[in-house]
């Protein structure tokens, strides 16, 4: 164990290689990554195709900065993507990461605004237990309260609403009412504020790490977009953890018949084999952007930078060309069953929800009530370091009832794992989460 420089814990395993589901640490310990580490890792580990197409490009040229020169993988990324995408969603910023493409996506709209000589639209309304970045303007629009905290006060004046969650819904609501009241809730942030002051509404079509995967209720996005565009507000999708496949087709919104008109990626995309991400919006907007200025003035240094493209488009070719996308959606069922029978047991596991290879476990101190445990037993840190010991990794969470109590974990293994791998996750989880929970005494 070496000194860590997270606030994850004082010391933390060194990593020594890693080869598809599998990662070994110095000592030789082997881990089955079931979350592929922050949901990133959507081809594992060690992919030789991929890792060629880096060497590849950097025998040619490593970068070609944005304002020097364009290049064959930022445009072949820029195609694979806009045909994914489909619709005239189809120009785009390639950025870093996910944090920057949120950023650039708000940027984006701003931008947009201001070139309809419409100025005033300098507002944004989000949702309480989300997480959309740790950059100054996307941390400002996330409600997730450990990670604002120490920032209050210098961060940008957003609206946050109630968090949109039929396992969870607000006072005096069943389930099903959530779609309806959340969307009524959203326009309601418009008026009190007035449309002519609201830029954009920016959400995730499914919440991750603030949330513990949490799907929106069916017929939510489709409202929420006939609101925006009847109060010409902008509809941005944060799909930085849920998308590019992640719970299916490679736009999560796909699921609810619904296009945003900028969209936030990043993560899967690349696969973690270098930083990447994209804030990929309409052609409409572009036209403005460019009539305008020129085109976006949003990006950094290595905005489209040529070896992170290749390796995305190396990653994207992959995807397409082994069905994975496809595979995510139909073995979806696969994961789900094989995590429903190894927690089934567990009177703690409260809710077992998602979509694709995307999966959220809450834990709670009753059932019927869906009472929360003890913030201080601090089980979601609990099951972390257990399943860590037992060789598995997986993404917990705390906070995601209130902002203080609430305890989840994220499962999001490689899009490519076979089911014997898929079956390892969820045994060594269904063992992690009750030694957690014999040692806060609820067993």
């Amino acid at each position: 164990m070496t000194p860590s420089t997270t606030i994850v814990g004082a010391r933390l395993p060194k990593v020594a290689y890693g080869k598809g589901g599998h990662i070994y640490d110095v000592d030789g310990k082997c881990y089955v990554d079931g979350s592929g580490g922050p949901a990133v890792y959507s081809l594992g580990y060690g992919n030789e195709e991929v890792i060629e197409a880096i060497h590849r490009q950097l025998t040619r040229v490593m970068h070609g900065y944005r304002y020097t020169f364009t290049s064959d993988p930022l445009e072949e990324l820029t195609a694979l993507i806009a045909a994914q995408c489909g619709a005239d969603l189809d120009e785009m910023v390639f950025v870093s990461g996910g944090s920057e493409a949120v950023e650039s996506a708000m940027k984006i709209a701003l931008q947009y605004h201001s070139g309809r000589d419409e100025k005033t639209r300098r507002r944004f309304i989000s949702r309480q237990r989300s997480w959309h970045g740790n950059t100054l303007g996307a941390l400002s629009i996330s409600g997730f309260e450990e990670r604002r905290d120490a920032y209050e006060g210098a961060l940008l004046p957003s609206c946050l609403l109630a968090p949109v969650n039929a396992y969870r819904p607000p006072a005096g609501l069943t389930s099903s009412d959530v779609a309806a009241f959340c969307a009524g809730e959203l326009e309601q942030a418009i008026l009190q504020i007035g449309a002519a002051h609201v830029a954009a509404f920016v959400f995730e079509p499914v919440v991750g790490a603030a949330g513990g995967v949490v799907p929106a209720p069916q017929g939510y996005a489709a409202r929420v977009r006939e609101i925006c565009d009847r109060h010409g507000v902008l509809m941005i999708a944060d799909e930085v953890m849920c998308g590019s496949g992640r719970t299916g087709p490679f736009r999560a919104l796909a699921h609810d018949g619904v296009v945003p008109d900028i969209m936030a990626i990043a993560k899967g995309l690349g696969g973690g084999y270098l930083p990447l991400g994209a804030a990929v919006y309409r052609r409409p907007i572009g036209e403005v952007l460019r009539q305008r200025y020129g085109g976006p003035q949003t990006g950094h240094t290595f905005t489209g930078h040529t070896t992170a493209c290749a390796a995305g488009v190396a990653v994207q070719t992959i995807m397409r060309r082994e069905g994975l996308f496809d595979h995510v959606r139909v073995n979806s069922e696969r994961l789900f069953g094989l995590l429903r029978a190894a927690l089934g047991g567990i009177d703690a596991v409260g809710d077992i929800r998602g979509r694709g290879y995307f999966a959220g476990i809450e834990l709670v101190a009753d059932r019927d009530t869906k009472m929360p445990f003890d913030p201080a037993h601090k089980l979601f840190s609990r099951v972390r370091q257990r399943s860590l010991h037992n060789g598995l990794i997986c993404y917990p969470s705390g906070g995601n009832v209130d902002g203080v109590a609430g305890d989840t974990i994220i499962i999001a293994p490689r899009y490519n794992a076979p089911d014997t791998e898929l079956t390892e996750i969820a045994e060594k989880l269904a063992i992690s989460i009750k030694e957690a929970l014999v040692e806060i005494g609820a067993a």
